[in-house]
């Protein structure tokens, strides 16, 4: 993570505005760090990169030691379970394949974050959440009190969406926005969104060769917005893009929580 931070982009609460990327990231206490399925998944294998995941936990484990709080928010077990049960790895699927698909994959997911971060002395402790858990106010306070909990036993939270369960009206749908209620939740101070673009550009780098990457965004206009393409097709795993992204700096930003966009 302190390496992507040279090629990030960093949307600023305006009490904190001026920062760099590797600034803000020095000096966070409290971090959420958002993985998407297109950095984690080997979309031809639809399995684990496990090079990717274990370098990521060596990053964890060093903030660990510095006396950080980091929570992992992390999508890939709809991916993971369409190869255990011979789904297509591509593809759009309808609700109840994608939640049969998510259930078979999930403990797939655990058990990757489990072998990477146990060389470096953290637990993994598995928690799902819907929509209300993170919006009516008692569910939110009793997820806080477990977070809060889990980082004092020395364990590293991994939280998912329950996509086994949650349907239309109490869903996400997508890991950013969680991952930016989440960091309400815990106080962070850095919401870090991985993904497989470095940041923001001026026009989908994919596409426009000519397009120009954006190092700090102050506010979330509609001017920023327009600037959000799709999401990569190409990945072939993966729910959100640059929308997304904006959406989730734009709910920490009110909660007075950097955003970092990085690869």
């Amino acid at each position: 993570m302190s390496a992507s931070a040279a090629t990030a982009t960093l949307l600023e609460p305006s009490s904190t505005l001026g920062s760099s990327a590797a600034e803000r990231l020095a000096a966070s206490r409290r971090l959420v760090v958002k993985v998407g399925s297109a950095l984690l998944i080997e979309a031809a294998a639809g399995s684990v990169d496990r090079a990717w995941i274990a370098g990521l936990c060596a990053d964890i484990g060093r903030l660990a030691a510095e006396g950080r709080k980091v929570l992992v928010v992390s999508s890939g077990a709809v991916a993971l379970g369409r190869r255990r049960l011979g789904l297509p790895l591509r593809g759009a699927l309808d609700l109840q394949t994608k939640q049969a698909a998510a259930s078979a994959g999930q403990s797939l997911l655990m058990r990757a974050w489990e072998e990477a971060l146990e060389p470096h002395g953290s637990p993994a402790a598995q928690v799902l959440l819907t929509r209300d858990d993170t919006e009516v106010r008692r569910r939110w306070l009793n997820g806080r009190a477990t977070l809060e909990r889990l980082w004092e036993l020395g364990a590293t939270p991994v939280v998912n969406e329950n996509d086994a369960v949650a349907t239309g009206e109490i869903r996400y749908g997508d890991n950013d926005r969680l991952a930016a209620r989440v960091a309400q939740m815990v106080r962070a101070d850095l919401l870090v969104l991985l993904s497989d673009v470095d940041g923001l550009y001026t026009a989908d780098p994919r596409l426009d060769a000519g397009a120009r990457h954006i190092g700090e965004v102050e506010a979330v206009t509609p001017e920023i917005e327009a600037l959000a393409g799709a999401a990569n097709a190409g990945a072939a795993v993966g729910s959100g893009g640059m929308a997304t992204k904006l959406i989730a700096a734009r709910i920490a930003q009110a909660a007075g929580c950097a955003t970092l966009i990085a690869a």
